[in-house]
């Protein structure tokens, strides 16, 4: 069986975001591939059932059942502006719900199902206007110069299409969830003036029943930094909530649980709003819960009846557990018990090993949720038995190992190894370094680096080394590299390198370094530290932290709260002059994350150095482009450092 070529870009399917169906029996989902010819990633609604092959239903992405499952709510672009659209799964062709002047986000129903409310843009775009900052929360990765927009909360009548404003003001409005009897929005906020020199988010409630914006309620105090707010509610048995009252009267069986943080950096943490308290979900794991982000693997937490069912990263891995018992949350903090153990508050996993959830559904007493593998960029998956087979058919995939290394000060580090492992004599090796710098290596396969594969079949060593920062080790691990970037994480790469050399697996004439975001600022301080890599590829760098923090959309928050101390120290810029190994810059030029002045800073002092040096530049391209850019720019970032390294390391291109 061949091995993956860098043309399987176009044939690999990811499904993503999976909605059962009330009743349980079928599945909804996105399927997003690269089309070739319009150079665009095309994304579809696909129906999946146990019995039959799946099925696609339309163009488009974000679908939601009608509470009864007789229509499904979903976004496709008009104009360039995505809009809800309705389509009957009795048969017929989708209908335009909305239409939004600046499009519309992604559909919540009603419990009723006769309204759907939606986050979207809001403000005058102009976009020949002068730009005027007051605060530094002016422009956004993937947005660009938000110009005075503003993200607020829209309510739609699903029989005539009439929408209404629910929010206004200066702030960005999280997802909408309805409070269970219909009358309310719970979302998530940052209202505070100085938000953009403080991490500071809460959960705020609106009257959804007005005919013009109404004034949040602030339901959580300063002491969460809150992300996300959900009404959970546990269906019966024929999918239709059950009525009660938990808090406020909204339902017996309804909660409303929050997503949030202690501390700007650190582990996100579930929590259940009472009438008066917000008390933590104890799960009896160190573990970062994951509730899904564009490249960071999740799902928001859902209810099986009694029991919690939420997303943790574990080993890099992102898992899906079950909290069993009911109540969710005692007086005293108390949660259920583990059906395995017995302990208060010990979550049990049910989706594990060398799996990564990315979406998780419950209807009916089932669960539906979407895992990638070593071998598949996804499937969907009912009670653990898989509705689709997406992985390439044809392709042999090398699959990554588990490693421990040890790092000089006794720390133990965890990382995966790709090679084909029929080879016996020591190849050429890759260390590739993770963003982030709180993201992981899994061993699941994806679709961005598949230069991986590419090596592996050229006999490259492909070394994944998760470093102290990385997620899913613990909270202390997490946090050990604040205020010292480069500086608590360095070793943890170099010893996992010796450890390849010294078992004859790795060429020490042979080495070489990549990595995006905080992996090719990485790439960049290692090439100072050492001279031992043939070649450096620094993708989406940061080289000068300093500058960062007055020109990225985050910067003055990474600046405070994530590299705060001596930022000189931490900056590969002031050792720059050390650098001697060839380097392959790769970045996007709209990129407002770690903005394109970074790898400019790189380049010129490189370059005036007489290092070897190339910087190539993405047009219209945001940081998270390897991702969700344009295919032919994702292909070309895979095949330039495939070439690059071919050129500076081993000398013989395939």
């Amino acid at each position: 069986m061949p091995r993956l070529v860098l043309d399987d870009l176009y044939r690999i399917a990811v499904p993503s975001d999976p909605r059962l169906r009330p009743d349980g029996g079928a599945v909804a989902y996105t399927l997003t591939t690269a089309d070739r010819d319009s150079d665009q990633n095309q994304a579809e609604i696909w129906l999946a059932a146990p019995g039959s092959e799946p099925r696609r239903l339309a163009s488009g992405s974000a679908a939601r059942w009608s509470p009864d499952g007789r229509q499904l709510a979903f976004l496709r672009p008009v104009d360039g502006r995505a809009q809800i659209h309705l389509l009957p799964m009795d048969g017929g062709e989708p209908r335009p719900l909305t239409s939004a002047p600046l499009g519309a986000g992604a559909p919540v129903w009603s419990p009723d199902g006769s309204r759907i409310a939606y986050s979207g843009p809001y403000g005058d775009l102009d976009p020949h206007a002068p730009v005027v900052a007051d605060i530094l929360e002016y422009k956004a990765d993937g947005t660009g110069l938000l110009r005075g927009l503003t993200t607020q909360l829209f309510v739609v009548e699903v029989a005539t299409g009439d929408t209404v404003q629910v929010t206004e003001g200066g702030f960005h409005a999280g997802e909408p969830s309805w409070s269970p009897d219909g009358r309310r929005l719970a979302f998530a906020a940052s209202m505070a003036p100085d938000r953009d020199l403080v991490v500071e988010s809460a959960v705020y409630e609106v009257d959804a029943t007005g005919p013009t914006p109404g004034k949040p309620e602030r339901l959580t105090g300063p002491d969460v930094i809150c992300t996300g707010a959900w009404w959970l509610t546990a269906p019966d048995g024929d999918g239709t909530p059950d009525p009660g009252s938990d808090r406020d009267g909204q339902g017996q069986g309804a909660r409303l649980v929050v997503a949030g943080l202690r501390e700007a950096i650190g582990h996100t943490r579930l929590y259940t709003l009472g009438p008066d308290t917000l008390d933590e979900v104890e799960t009896g794991l160190d573990r970062n819960v994951m509730t899904g982000a564009p490249g960071y693997p999740g799902a928001v937490p859902a209810l099986l009846g009694d029991d919690l069912l939420f997303c943790a990263r574990d080993q890099g891995r992102t898992h899906l557990y079950r909290l069993p018992g009911e109540p969710l949350v005692g007086e005293a903090g108390e949660a259920g018990k583990s059906e395995e153990t017995g302990e208060a508050g010990k979550a049990v996993k049910i989706v594990g090993n060398d799996f990564t959830v990315s979406g998780v559904s419950v209807a009916a007493g089932r669960v539906a949720w979407v895992a990638s593998s070593p071998l598949s960029a996804g499937d969907v998956y009912l009670d653990g038995e898989p509705l689709t087979h997406h992985a390439l058919p044809d392709v042999d995939l090398f699959i990554p190992r588990p490693r421990t290394f040890t790092a000089p000060d006794g720390t133990t580090i965890e990382g995966f190894v790709l090679r084909d492992e029929t080879r016996t004599t020591p190849g050429p090796l890759l260390l590739d370094v993770h963003g982030g710098p709180h993201n992981a290596w899994s061993p699941a396969f994806d679709g961005a680096h598949l230069y991986h594969q590419r090596l592996a079949a050229d006999g490259w060593t492909i070394l994944l080394v998760n470093p102290r920062a990385s997620d899913g080790y613990g909270e202390d691990f997490f946090t050990a590299t604040i205020g010292a970037w480069g500086l608590a994480d360095e070793q943890d790469f170099l010893a996992a390198v010796d450890d390849l050399v010294a078992e004859g697996v790795a060429d020490p004439d042979r080495l070489a370094v990549a990595g995006y975001s905080y992996g090719g600022y990485m790439a960049c301080w290692l090439s100072t530290r050492t001279g031992r890599f043939k070649a450096a590829i620094p993708g989406g760098c940061v080289s000068d932290l300093a500058s960062m923090a007055g020109t990225s959309d985050l910067g003055s928050l990474i600046k405070a709260y994530e590299c705060r101390g001596d930022l000189q120290a931490q900056s590969p810029i002031a050792q720059v002059a050390r650098v001697t190994t060839p380097t392959l810059l790769l970045h996007g030029d709209s990129d407002d994350r770690c903005p394109v002045g970074q790898a400019e800073q790189w380049f010129a002092a490189l370059r005036e150095q007489g290092v070897p040096v190339r910087l190539v530049r993405y047009p219209d391209a945001s940081h998270l482009f390897i991702l969700n850019g344009r295919p032919s720019h994702r292909y070309d970032f895979n095949e330039r450092i495939i070439t690059w390294l071919e050129q500076w390391v081993t000398g013989s291109p395939s």
